[in-house]
This record gives structure tokens, C-alpha cells and sequence, in this order.
């Protein structure tokens, strides 16, 4: 069985444009998707990387040039500069780790897909609990109790491990994918994966 293990956090554009290639690139070569949520307010500063405030204004001219050529490219809805950015990433880390726990991966990469589109393309605020009960109630799912089940310690470990985890990888960014011990940084790398998955 092939497998990717992909580390993500909710609130991260160039994830939103990724999501579902990679899922649909996985589906058509059988690889199963291991779902990682990480921390990047660890993620960075063990490997150098500064939040989007931090960085010089060359970087985040270019950031939005990229944003603009992906949404057009991809043709997908996006808004550069959306009304709940940035947000604490946490509360839907966390929630999309309750669901995977409870039921399975696919469930938790739609929920992932949610609440990146839930920032990217309808302005919502991911770090509010009702927008997460809307998004899990949307599912089918009894929002209520995964949103208690968020706050557990099971959960926080799942997420500190996973974000450890990342760090020592050689992660320092979302999306990030491994393959058979190799590491693909962002959305434009997919087709690498694409290939490396056809192999």
C-alpha cells in the first residue's frame, strides 16, 4: 500500500488550494492519506520560518502574487485577504483530530476541506466554536460532543505529537507530504508526488 502522510494546519491558503488535488491524486494511485495536524507556531521557529507578520515586505508582496496566480490558475474561490485571518489555528486542529479519531480519515480530511474553505472562500471564522459546530453539524455529525472531545487530553497529545512529529521530519511548512521518506513542501510540488506515486 502507498502511503503520504500529509501535514496540514486549517488556516493555510496554499493548503486550501492543495486539498483536494492531493486527495484526488491519492484516490486515482490507491495511496492511503495519513492526516497530520500541526502546530506552525512550533513548526517555525524549530526550523527557522517566521508567521506572515513577521516577514519582510518583499515576502508577503510575493505571497500575494503567488495567491493571485493560483487562484486564477486552479480557477478555485478565494479571497487574498480575508475578514478571519489570521486565527488561532487550534480549536479546528483539534476538532478535525476528533473526527479522524472518531470516524476514520476520510471524515477528517473532509472536515479539514471545510474549514479551509470556511476561511478561504466564505470569510468564516474557524477559531469560533458555532462556525465549527456548523461545519461538523453540516456533516452529519453530532457537533456537540466532538467539540467537547476537542478539548481532551487524547486530542492535545494527538496534536503535540503530530506537530513533534513534523519537526522531526524536516517540516516547515502546510502542505507538506512525505512519501516513502521523502518530503514535498506545498501545493506546487504535487506533481512531483504525482509522479513518485505512479512509479
Amino acid at each position: 500500500m502507498k502511503v503520504v502522510d500529509y501535514y496540514m494546519t486549517p488556516v493555510s491558503p496554499f493548503t486550501y488550494l492543495g486539498h483536494d488535488r492531493l486527495r484526488a491524486i491519492c484516490a486515482r494511485h490507491g495511496a492511503e492519506i495519513r492526516l497530520k495536524l500541526m502546530d506552525l507556531g512550533k513548526v517555525f521557529p524549530a526550523s527557522g520560518g517566521l508567521a506572515l507578520k513577521d516577514r519582510p515586505p518583499q515576502r508577503r508582496a510575493y505571497r500575494m502574487l503567488e495567491l493571485k496566480r493560483w487562484r486564477d490558475y486552479l480557477e478555485m474561490p478565494l479571497v487574498l485577504e480575508p475578514k478571519h485571518f489570521p486565527v488561532p489555528p487550534h480549536a479546528a486542529a483539534s476538532a478535525i483530530i476528533a473526527v479522524r479519531e472518531a470516524h476514520g480519515t476520510a471524515a477528517g480530511l473532509d472536515v479539514a476541506g471545510d474549514c479551509l474553505r470556511a476561511v478561504w472562500a466564505e470569510e468564516k471564522d474557524i477559531s469560533d466554536e458555532a462556525t465549527l459546530a456548523d461545519i461538523l453539524a453540516k456533516r452529519g455529525f453530532d457537533a456537540a460532543a466532538l467539540l467537547v472531545r476537542a478539548k481532551s487530553p487524547e486530542v492535545a497529545q494527538h496534536y503535540a505529537a503530530e506537530t513533534q512529529g513534523a519537526i522531526e521530519r524536516g517540516v516547515f511548512g502546510s502542505p507538506s507530504f512525505v512519501h516513502e521518506g521523502e518530503l514535498y513542501w506545498g501545493q506546487d510540488r504535487l506533481d512531483f508526488l504525482d509522479r513518485a506515486l505512479a512509479r
